[in-house]
This record gives C-alpha cells, sequence and structure tokens, in this order.
C-alpha cells in the first residue's frame, strides 16, 4: 500500500494493556483531548449486569464520554469474537461519521486483533459429537488435549474456561495445525496508532490486590449472589473471573479470604496472558502519549 493510501484511512486510537493498568482512566482523558469517543474492547462489558466483578467503568467514571459496547446483551448470550468484529465496525463508522475519532480501548486481544488488524478466522462448523464427547472429560483432561493440539493457543484461553477449551480443540482437529497458520491477516481498514499502558510488575500486581479488596467494598460478593439468582449457574458466569472465585466461597468450599486470595492470582495470571498477546505487536508504543492530532 503506497502513502497516499494510507493517509485516506480513517484514524483510529487503540489503548491496550493488561487489567488494572489505566486504560480506561487514560483513554477518558484521550478522549477529552482529541474529540473522541470510546469503543469497548472487553469480552465481558458486553453483559449486563456483569459490573463490579469486571471493574466495567460507571457512569461517573465515564465522565460523559461516550463508550460503546458496553450492556448490549444479556450474560446468556454467547457473544463471540466474529459479532464483536462487525459490531465494533460500524460503531467507528458511526463515530467517524460524527466528526469524531474513535478510541478502542481494552484488554481482550483477540478482540481488538480482529476488528484493527483484521485477523480472519476460521470458519468452522460445529461438531456436535465431538462436543459431547469432551463435555464428558474433566477440564484438566481437556486443557491437555489442547495444549498437545496447539501450545500457543493454550496459553490465551483460561484453564478453566471449558466452553472455549472447547471450541478450540474443535477448531484445530479440523484444521489440523496450529491456529496461527490459519489466521489470515487482511490490510487494516484503519490508520491505527497503537498505545499501551503498563507498569512495573510489582505496581500492576499491588494494583490488582488493591482493586479485588475495593471489588469487595463495592459488593461484589452480593452481585455474584444477585447474578446467580437472576441467570443460575450458565457458563459465561461461572467462568468469568471475579465470579467464579467468589462462588466458591458462596458455596461455602473456601472462606472469603482463601477465595480472594485465588481472585488476585488468577487475576496476575490473567494480566500475564494480555501482556504476551499484545508484547507481539511490535507496532504498540508502550506508556506513551500520542502526538497531537493536526487539525
Amino acid at each position: 500500500m503506497n502513502e497516499t493510501s494510507q493517509k485516506t484511512k480513517p484514524k483510529v486510537f487503540a489503548i491496550v494493556g493488561a487489567t488494572a493498568s489505566g486504560k480506561t482512566a487514560y483513554a477518558i482523558e484521550l478522549a477529552k483531548k482529541i474529540n473522541g469517543e470510546i469503543i469497548s474492547a472487553d469480552s465481558r462489558y458486553v453483559y449486563k449486569g456483569f459490573n463490579i466483578g469486571t471493574a466495567k467503568p460507571t457512569i461517573e467514571e465515564q465522565d460523559g464520554i461516550i463508550h460503546h459496547l458496553i450492556d448490549i446483551v444479556e450474560p446468556e448470550f454467547e457473544y463471540s469474537a466474529g459479532l464483536y468484529k462487525k459490531d465494533a465496525s460500524k460503531k467507528i463508522n458511526e463515530v467517524i461519521a460524527k466528526g469524531k475519532i474513535p478510541i478502542v480501548v481494552g484488554g481482550t486481544g483477540l478482540y481488538i486483533d480482529i476488528l484493527l488488524k483484521n485477523f480472519d478466522l476460521p470458519q468452522i462448523e460445529a461438531n456436535h459429537q465431538l462436543r459431547n464427547t469432551l463435555k464428558e472429560l474433566s477440564t484438566e483432561e481437556l486443557y491437555e488435549i489442547l495444549n498437545n493440539l496447539d501450545p500457543e493457543a493454550k496459553e490465551q484461553i483460561n484453564q478453566n474456561d471449558r466452553k472455549k477449551i472447547i471450541r478450540a480443540i474443535e477448531i484445530l482437529k479440523e484444521i489440523k495445525r496450529p491456529l496461527k497458520q490459519c489466521r489470515g491477516i487482511s490490510q487494516s481498514e484503519y490508520d491505527v496508532e497503537w498505545i499501551g499502558k503498563n507498569f512495573d510488575r510489582e505496581i500492576l500486581y499491588k494494583r490488582i490486590d488493591d482493586r479485588v479488596d475495593i471489588m469487595i467494598e463495592q459488593g461484589l460478593i452480593e452481585e455474584t449472589k444477585h447474578l446467580l439468582n437472576k441467570h443460575g449457574r450458565i457458563p459465561n458466569l461461572i467462568n468469568t473471573i471475579g465470579y467464579r472465585e467468589i462462588l466458591t466461597y458462596i458455596d461455602g468450599i473456601s472462606t472469603l479470604d482463601e477465595s480472594l486470595e485465588l481472585l488476585k492470582k488468577n487475576t496476575r495470571n490473567y494480566a500475564k496472558r494480555q501482556l504476551t498477546w499484545f508484547r507481539r505487536n511490535e507496532d504498540i508504543k508502550w506508556d506513551i502519549f500520542p502526538k497531537k492530532l493536526k487539525k
């Protein structure tokens, strides 16, 4: 692509990084400076009612900046990366049509890459016979199968998320090669400025621990009980970090202190996986405030 055609692409900012790295607050301040609107790229923000447990920004925290793709479906709905690309692309066009600048913000690496790097995921139909067989296996057995098929893909999936593990196995058994070898990457539709937020590990972990403590003060236990009563033990609830750990306390499996320590540990591990994903993107400028846009 030549320089002229590159300049015709719409400008999009991408604010990425680990959980608790300050992405949302940073993006809000950026939006104020450049007349922007935020498009969430968080796979759990889409679900209504998943508030405290996902650290979803409140109306007050959004500080007057429009946020898109938050609270758009009920937790029973299986929202996918493909749906996200369709919805987010539409929102980007709407923001641009208003004369504003889209700012994609989040930590779900697959959502961000499929949208802004134009990843083309393999279209594999459901194999219900295989799924039924896999459902009989333990989570540990499923994770081991995934590891044998594609160790790199395994690193991007939470080891307790049975639904995603089964789907990954289903795809890998069909394509018979690692996922990275079949994800075509087309030319991006946007002129993306990538900005990464991060802290030294010790500081990041402290921020994560503090966030968990704040969640408890804000009512995470009560929110988990409410979601459980309203929706039951649906996959999106029991597989989401924050609610999954509190459920062990509600079920009497562990003490509150044990559940909170597990939540902190699982969140730290999730942050590691997020950073591993984003560090593969050499275009990301870590902790560098973007240059002022030309008028």
